[in-house]
């Protein structure tokens, strides 16, 4: 018996490590993730100025831009029986559109604009209800999304943006409100940051506003279409800086969007 003992001992002996080197994981000084032999790029971000500063700055205070047009909504009276109140929903490149006056796009129609410099449908979203459903218009215009792509707020991806544009547009669909879609306007670069190669994602993003439109019984506005250069751009007789239009540039957009108005005022 006692020489059978010892036997098992021995045995038992012999297979323990090999027992316990199988439970170890294997390579166990290499189980520590080694270090990166390159930094991964940072994240593009807008240049660092006194505009952007103040834009950063901004964004913690009021990151809707409610503050903008809070007293002139307010102030605005209710729509008079029979009046066609449009407001335009966008960001710099509605902001700059001059309405009124004689030389402006739409003078003596009841267009109200709702444009901020610099915002991406994100903020646009926020301030939708204050801007757009509580005016009581028969139409909304919306033209955004540019700015997302540019990474204005952070980065954004298409997804993103095409769910904040449906969700205005069916904000104000259940408050009985017509709904326009643009697409976005045609850019290559920005200037404010250079190299994102941006004429590919306005391309993808268009196509979905459009499918997106024709599922859901909206009007779409074409204006890339009608202002592209050969690169998917903007030419440089209708802007500067390749992404704002110059006044040549909202005479080609300011018919398509009255047809688009119409088309929408016509609907039931």
């Amino acid at each position: 018996m006692r020489t059978a003992f010892f036997a098992t001992a021995a045995l038992i002996g012999l297979f323990t490590p090999a027992v316990l080197r199988s439970q170890q994981p294997a390579n166990l000084p290499e189980t520590k993730a080694p270090a990166p032999t390159q930094v991964a790029p940072a994240t593009p971000h807008h240049p660092d100025n006194d505009y952007w500063r103040k834009h950063d700055a901004d964004l913690l205070v009021d990151f809707g831009g409610l503050a903008r047009y809070k007293e002139a909504d307010l102030a605005l009276a209710l729509p008079a029986a029979g009046e066609n109140r449009i407001v335009f929903m966008g960001d710099s490149i509605t902001d700059n559109w001059h309405f009124d006056g004689a030389d402006g796009s739409f003078p003596g129609k009841p267009y109200i604009n709702r444009g901020i410099g610099g915002q991406t449908t994100p903020q646009m979203l926020v301030r939708f209800r204050q801007d757009v459903i509580a005016l009581k218009p028969k139409v909304v215009v919306i033209l955004a999304g540019i700015n997302d792509i540019a990474g204005n707020t952070g980065p954004s991806t298409l997804e993103q943006i095409e769910d904040n544009l449906a969700s205005m547009a069916d904000l104000a669909a259940a408050n009985h409100i017509r709904v326009v879609l643009c697409s976005v306007l045609p850019a290559f670069d920005f200037p404010w940051m250079p190299g994102m190669t941006p004429a590919g994602k306005v391309l993808a993003l268009n196509a979905w506003i459009k499918a997106h439109a024709a599922q859901k019984g909206y009007v779409y506005v074409d204006y890339h279409t009608a202002m592209k250069d050969e690169r998917d751009g903007l030419p440089t007789t209708l802007s500067k800086d390749g992404v704002h239009p110059l006044p040549a540039g909202y005479a080609i957009m300011a018919p398509l969007v009255e047809a688009g108005i119409k088309k929408a005022l016509a609907q039931r």
